[in-house]
């Protein structure tokens, strides 16, 4: 498994999830620290989320689009 199909299947759901995690913590009244440190979680998770985003997917093969264009 390539690192493209890890970020696909593991890391951007982990980083999505990071982000919902951290505003369940800023909405919820009842553990403080997880209150005081919702926004730093939610920020965490969204730079997380942007970087594995902007990794694109596993290019196609090339071999085949040379065969089509003969």
């Amino acid at each position: 498994m390539t690192f493209r199909e890890k970020n696909r299947k593991y890391y951007e759901p982990a980083a999505q999830s990071l982000m919902i995690f951290g505003l369940i913590a800023l909405c919820q009244p009842w553990i403080e620290p997880l209150h005081r440190y919702g926004v730093t979680i939610t920020i965490v998770g969204l730079i997380a989320f942007m970087v594995t985003s902007h990794i694109g997917p596993e290019p196609e093969a090339e071999e085949e689009e040379e065969d089509e264009l003969i």
